[in-house]
């Protein structure tokens, strides 16, 4: 151990911790700047128990929806995000999800197991959103397993990397309409079935790097359920919402 905490403070010295969006340097590893901090989009106060959008004014209760989750009927029990999807919170969802930025994920998970706070029950099983094999391929890692597994470890519950499968590969989401999403989502995930005992009955926290629609969730949400889960909570990264 002593041998190790040498060698990560010659690497410090060597390689010293930069902010996560931009070359400023941090005291510590997977931390970001006052001035990128500040800007920054994290949801904090009120927000909807569906989704975890950031509301004008009021409680932070399950029982508030925003306008997405008022019209649209979500199947799981509650919902959080950490982020709005937006400057600095867009630039961090992208650079984990398509620039290779795992480094990420660390810090990433403290914030989203900050805004799940009141969500989490201690028999919780977290499940990633999976994806299909080719795409995993190409991307070199799930970046929604990434989150999984370090808020796993963050808040100390079981993680299944490969509870959820991808078994038909879709085209991108991106400018679909929400009809379009989940007609496209139907059918697209199963259960592993080396999986289905450790489901029974538990209570599943979804994770994924960003809720646009909410399509990708639902879908997930249905399999789980359908698969004999308990209740569903569902935990992002980032919320996409209207005029951010």
């Amino acid at each position: 151990m002593r041998l190790r905490g040498i060698v990560q403070t010659s690497i410090r010295l060597v390689y010293p911790p930069t902010c996560l969006t931009c070359d400023t340097m941090v005291e510590t590893e997977g931390g970001l700047c006052g001035l990128c901090w500040r800007e920054t989009p994290f949801i904090d106060g009120a927000v909807c128990g569906g989704c975890g959008a950031p509301l004008v004014a009021g409680p932070v209760t399950d029982d508030v929806l925003c306008d997405d989750c008022l019209r649209v009927r979500r199947p799981w029990a509650a919902g959080r995000s950490a982020l709005v999807y937006r400057d600095n919170g867009r630039r961090l969802v992208l650079g984990l999800k398509h620039g290779d930025r795992m480094e990420v994920a660390r810090p990433a998970a403290r914030w989203m197991a900050r805004a799940a706070r009141g969500m989490v029950t201690p028999d919780m099983i977290v499940v990633p959103v999976p994806l299909h094999w080719l795409r995993r391929i190409k991307r070199r890692y799930n970046q929604s397993a990434l989150l999984g597994r370090a808020l796993a470890r963050e808040i100390g519950l079981t993680f299944y990397a490969d509870m959820l499968e991808r078994p038909l590969a879709t085209p991108p989401l991106d400018g679909m309409s929400p009809d379009k999403r989940h007609e496209t989502l139907e059918q697209a995930l199963s259960i592993n079935g080396r999986r289905q005992g450790d489901l029974q009955g538990r209570p599943v926290l979804l994770i994924d790097d960003v809720m646009t629609s909410g399509a990708t969730l639902s879908a997930a949400t249905g399999v789980l359920q359908a698969a004999g889960s308990g209740p569903v909570s569902v935990l992002t990264l980032a919320r996409a919402v209207k005029d951010a």
